[in-house]
């Protein structure tokens, strides 16, 4: 098994062959090619994970048609689409739909019910208090082999796209160590990611470099506390999904659907 969890964990290493290099979207990755634990891989090309897309250049937009995206499913609360908008996928003929892992007006609420504003395992798990129907209505869509290629996004593409994304490396049977470290190939990208901000907009008053670099990354034991609370309190990821309603049948139509 060790042996195992090595050649695993060296697909991390090899960043460049799932990340895209977007001069103006952060955090876009392809989850294909991790190995499960019975012995087949997901298929590459088939999940991206990102953050918002709207600063996309046009060079952007050509490599992202590429790509086929067929359907988007956003994350973010209303307030931040408006801000934002939706994003280029629709005008490129992807479906879109909208899942907020956290209701509008929910980040004061969140905050009080987890008793901090940081990022944490805590704050993650705080997300599952928001109903399960975010969930149940995810897996449906990663269940349907017409909705895929899938990107799943949120604004930043690290915290609601990772717990969302730990749920489905969970499914599919993906070792957690490797779980753990795909969450955290998001502090690779936070260079280009200031560069960008600087460039552009500047950074936020009374932030320096690296302080947006801290804010833009993840904590390196957030998703391990957080799935450490699911295995406490339901024995899992998966334990947490059969509890909401989500059958046998999805979990097996969302594994013949990813994996290879």
């Amino acid at each position: 098994m060790v042996g195992r969890l090595n050649d695993e964990t060296d697909m991390i290493e090899d960043f460049t062959t799932r990340h895209y290099p977007f001069l103006g979207c952060f955090n876009f990755r392809d989850i294909g090619g991790y190995p499960a634990q019975d012995g087949r891989l997901i298929r590459p090309g088939q999940y991206f994970r990102a953050g918002r897309q709207d600063r996309m250049t046009q060079e952007d937009l050509s490599k992202l048609k590429l790509l086929g995206i067929r359907t988007q499913i956003d994350l973010r609360k209303p307030s931040e689409i408006k801000d934002q908008g939706r994003g280029p996928l629709e005008s490129l003929g992807a479906s879109y739909r909208h899942i907020a892992i956290i209701p509008e007006g929910g980040s004061d609420r969140l905050s009080q019910l987890v008793g901090d504003t940081g990022i944490s395992g805590k704050r993650y798990l705080g997300y599952l208090e928001f109903g399960s129907e975010t969930w149940v209505e995810m897996f449906d869509i990663f269940a349907n082999p017409e909705s895929q290629p899938i990107l799943l996004n949120c604004t930043a593409g690290k915290d609601r796209t990772g717990v969302a994304t730990a749920f489905l490396l969970s499914v599919l049977g993906v070792h957690r160590v490797l779980i753990e470290e795909d969450y955290k190939l998001t502090n690779r990208d936070l260079e280009r990611q200031a560069d960008f901000i600087e460039k552009t907009s500047g950074f936020p008053e009374g932030m320096n470099r690296q302080q947006m670099m801290k804010a833009a990354g993840v904590p390196e034991n957030a998703l391990s506390d957080f799935l450490d609370g699911l295995q406490d309190r339901w024995g899992g990821a998966i334990g947490y999904l059969r509890s909401i309603g989500i059958t046998e049948q999805t979990l097996a139509a969302v594994r013949q659907v990813f994996l290879e």
